[in-house]
């Protein structure tokens, strides 16, 4: 098995803005795969909740903004799969490729009209699609850079950058033509941007990566393969029979799923994090630095909780609560979700600079998340300001809503790809791709509690709800940032 050192001198170290060229490769596999992705979430809460004639499922608010989390707290829960199966199967490279196959088919099963049994198995599609992509291929920038490397988070930051240029475009193209004309045109969009991400993987990788994800640390020898393999096959099809079976009965209904994948998003980070610390593999400095990455699960998952209520939460106020009109030109509700990745854009180029120009003298990462976690807080409060003056009855400006996504934006820099550089350094060795999908869980569990949280939120009542959480993400902000200096200690030289 290859070396770290080895695998880096593999990848051509210059050639991208100062960075290897395998983050070109993965730069424009994410666009594209983020592409598909956001296109298919802009429109997807509208069509679960609009009327049938409207071309929609005529879904309740309430129940279509628990389904919304809970599909999102999945997508990121699948990652622990994808991290297992990089770790011990096919390594890193692999399993990118196999994720995209699966996401593709589940846009393209949504492509096609049909009812809720069709919307399920395009989301289990692309949940287990993305468990395989998502954590895979930031590990694959991991192995881009060695630790002492200070281009780390910068690459991070651009990669960032690559993956909201992505999310930006979609919304625009189709969530217009979803809510326009057809939302499974919109839908078959997402799956043409999903195809496109394959064909750039496929092209680039063999000149750019190197060995980059191409090594399996901890592989299975052929005969524990074999029995981990008929095992799993064994659970999956008992899981089918019996959930099927409880549908029949009438006892697993969508709220008990619902109430299901909340608790797993409390019980497996907790389980996870137990399992590694535990390990024989996992030496005294890295269960130290195990320690320290608690808090920053913690600061991330409050984090998600507020950043990811844009795509339920959010979308129905814009479709609701805000004048849509500009003079004599209407705005599409599904545009607002272009905001997030518009401001990332815009702003990842100066965090990226600014952590360059900074070098040693930039503020720690227990820090940084404590800022983050102040902004994204900010950007719950400032939405209780147009109801608290004009109610809520009448439609609000839009440029409230552009406030909440700007402010959010601020925290998602100074934290996520702050986040996912931390994650390679403090990772054990021997856990390396799982630690990476330990990260995404605190965006499944965020969105996991979300299905629980998404439900108590009516108009009427959301200067409560707004400002309850909003306060929330604060208080635990600056509890992060007295706490800096204990962290630091446990992160054992990891700055």
């Amino acid at each position: 098995m290859a070396t770290r050192e080895e695998i880096v001198k593999s990848v051509p170290q210059k050639g991208f803005f100062g960075h290897p060229k395998g983050l070109l490769s993965l730069f424009f596999t994410e666009f594209w795969e983020r592409f598909s992705y956001y296109g298919m979430r802009a429109i997807l809460i509208y069509y679960m909740y609009y009327e049938v004639t409207q071309g929609g499922l005529g879904l309740e608010r309430s129940t279509a903004n628990s389904i919304m989390a809970v599909y999102g707290s999945l997508v990121y829960m699948s990652g622990i799969i994808g991290g297992w199966i990089a770790d011990r199967l096919f390594g890193t490279t692999k399993t990118v490729f196999y994720g995209g196959v699966l996401i593709m088919f589940g846009h393209i099963v949504l492509a096609f009209p049909g009812g809720l049994t069709t919307l399920f198995l395009s989301m289990a599609l692309i949940i287990l699609g993305t468990g395989l992509l998502k954590p895979n291929i930031s590990s694959i920038i991991g192995d881009l850079y060695s630790k002492e490397d200070t281009r780390r988070d910068s690459g991070f930051s651009i990669f960032y950058m690559g993956i909201n240029m992505g999310a930006f475009i979609a919304p625009l193209i189709v969530g217009t033509i979803g809510l326009e004309y057809n939302f499974h045109l919109g839908f078959g969009i997402a799956a043409v941007g999903m195809a496109l991400g394959l064909i750039v993987f496929l092209i680039t990788k063999k000149k750019y990566l190197g060995l980059a994800g191409t090594y399996v640390p901890n592989p299975m020898s052929k005969e524990e393969r074999k029995k981990v393999l008929t095992k799993i096959g064994i659970a999956i099809v008992i899981i089918l029979i019996v959930g099927y079976i409880l549908i029949q009965q009438g006892i697993l209904t969508i709220d008990g799923f619902i109430m299901t994948v909340s608790i797993l998003g409390i019980v497996i980070p907790t389980l996870y994090f137990i399992v590694m610390y535990r390990s024989s593999k996992t030496t005294e400095d890295e269960k130290s630095r195990l320690l320290a990455y608690i808090p920053l699960f913690v600061a991330a998952m409050m984090f998600w909780a507020i950043q990811e209520q844009g795509s339920n939460i959010l979308a129905q106020y814009a479709d609701e609560r805000v004048d849509l009109m500009i003079g004599s030109f209407e705005i599409s509700p599904a545009w607002f979700q272009s905001l997030n990745p518009l401001f990332i854009i815009a702003l990842a180029p100066v965090f990226a600079w600014m952590w360059l120009k900074l070098g040693d003298r930039q503020p720690s990462t227990p820090k940084k998340f404590s800022f983050g976690l102040l902004f994204a807080g900010l950007s719950f409060i400032v939405m209780i300001i147009p109801a608290y003056f004009n109610g809520t009855d009448s439609l609000v400006s839009p440029f409230w809503l552009v406030l909440s996504f700007f402010l959010v934006v601020l925290g998602e820099l100074l934290l996520s790809p702050v986040g996912l550089s931390a994650t390679t350094k403090l990772a054990p060795g021997a856990f390396a791709a799982q630690t990476m999908s330990l990260w995404f869980m605190t965006n499944a569990s965020a969105q996991a509690i979300n299905a629980q949280v998404v439900k108590l939120y009516t108009p009427e009542n959301e200067i409560i709800y707004f400002g309850v959480i909003g306060v929330v993400a604060l208080v635990i902000g600056l509890l992060l940032y007295f706490m800096t200096p204990l962290i630091q200690k446990y992160m054992r030289g990891i700055k």
